[in-house]
């Protein structure tokens, strides 16, 4: 029997899938992974595949980094995990610090993020930032119940980020489960709009938005200066700009969701940086530990932090994961920003970014192509066509021709690891280009 399917019949009979519908699993053909190195994949049979989207987005430099393996080794020897209840160990000390260093800042205040909260994936802190946003506005003496959120936003899929996802899926699912949300225009250009006239059309909206609700709003959240799951949609920073004074105005949390943009995929080590803002509250994740082990953080202003400082039990934040500030995933995350910071990922996902721009130039034109939208090496193909499954076929004869793609709807990604040549991103566009060719031609 083939090996790759005796495995796949394995998983089928096994494994329950995230976003999968399993009646589909052995006709799909999934690629079962055995090893990976530097920006490639290998299966079960040997087959090896260019991961073009750093597996799900968090293989911000390299798979196999010696650097980031001989951390976690060396601080397996010394601590494998402890407990962040109650106790604290260095290496989460240490992350914390460098953190808070690499955090944005701005020339326009003299807010700082200065206080880091553990978790262990994105959605996780996101939960958290929504349950501190609005237990900050309670013992502020203010309690609100609202989290404002944008169009075509995702931000997770918990309770918690499942209210506020921009799509109508999972509130239509899930929806009694849900919280208090208002949803206002997404920024991302539509129609042929350019991005300051698109921005223009969102603050306006949110401007609206905030009118009304302001009062009993706690947070503002949004996914700085491109929407990642919604489509891979960038744009204009004059509204992230607006996002920092309108929540001013009306005293809501600004929250910035970096899990998918952050550690350098859009040319500065977190987007927030295009902006020139600082949020009261910032989230990262899949890219900060390098794609090697699970880790989030939430990092917050002392004006958050000092709300939950008192002398009641209760004005402590209720929220917390048994494996926070896993030592081996914080080691890992050590190593991964300091190698972000020594080769310059920003400049090189800046480079490689606008090389990228370039191959793309005629896929952009192929006449199943919508659009091509790119921040970095952030990338989104959208599909033009009423053929069914069309962004999953794409993907069919891509990993056919050795480059493994994931698609959002009919919309293809891109987002390869910052250690990618420009011969294999030449590669990468190449097959993309045959591989809408193949569909389309059929």
């Amino acid at each position: 029997m083939n090996v790759v399917h005796d495995w796949q019949l394995r998983d089928e009979k096994a494994v329950w899938h995230p976003y999968t519908q399993h009646q589909n699993w052995i006709s799909d053909n999934p690629p079962v992974i055995d090893s990976a190195d530097g920006v490639w994949l290998t299966d079960v049979s040997g087959r090896r595949l260019l991961d073009a989207c750093g597996s799900l987005w968090v293989t911000s430099y390299q798979h196999g980094d010696p650097r980031i393996k001989a951390a976690v080794a060396d601080q397996l020897d010394q601590l494998d995990h402890s407990s962040f209840f109650g106790a604290t160990h260095t290496i989460g000390i240490r992350l914390a610090e460098r953190l808070i260093e690499l955090a944005p800042t701005s020339t326009e205040s003299t807010e700082r993020l200065s206080k880091v909260f553990y978790g262990n994936d994105g959605a996780s802190m996101v939960d958290a930032a929504l349950k501190m946003a609005y237990q900050f506005s309670v013992q502020s003496g203010s309690p609100r119940e609202v989290v404002l959120h944008l169009e075509n936003s995702f931000h997770g899929d918990s309770i918690g980020a499942s209210s506020i996802m921009g799509g109508d899926q999972s509130r239509s699912t899930y929806g009694p489960l849900l919280l208090k949300v208002r949803k206002t225009d997404s920024p991302g250009p539509v129609n042929g709009e350019s991005a300051p006239a698109a921005a223009a059309r969102a603050i306006a909206a949110l401007e609206s938005t905030l009118a009304e609700v302001g009062s009993r709003c706690c947070a503002l959240i949004v996914e700085p200066m491109i929407q990642g799951a919604g489509g891979m949609r960038p744009y204009h920073a004059d509204f992230l700009r607006a996002c920092r004074t309108l929540a001013d105005k009306h005293g809501v949390l600004l929250i910035c969701d970096e899990v998918a943009a952050g550690v350098a995929r859009t040319g500065r080590m977190w987007a927030t940086e295009h902006a020139g803002i600082v949020p009261d509250i910032m989230l990262c994740g899949k890219g900060v530990t390098g794609g090697v082990l699970p880790l989030s953080a939430l990092l917050a202003t002392d004006r958050v932090a000092s709300a939950f400082v008192g002398s009641e039990p209760s004005s402590m934040f209720f929220h917390g994961h048994t494996y926070a500030a896993n030592p081996l995933a914080c080691a890992a995350a050590l190593e991964s920003l300091a190698i972000a910071t020594e080769l310059d990922l920003p400049s090189m996902a800046r480079q490689k970014g606008d090389l990228l721009g370039d191959l793309l130039d005629r896929v952009a034109k192929h006449e199943a192509v919508h659009e091509v939208r790119r921040l970095g090496v952030m990338t989104g193909i959208e599909l033009g066509t009423d053929l069914p499954r069309a962004g999953f076929r794409v993907c069919q004869a891509a990993q056919e021709r050795g480059v493994w793609i994931r698609s959002l709807g009919d919309t293809l990604v891109l987002m390869p690891p910052l250690a990618i040549t420009p011969e294999e991103l030449e590669l990468m566009a190449g097959v993309v280009e045959e591989s809408l060719d193949d569909v389309f031609a059929k």
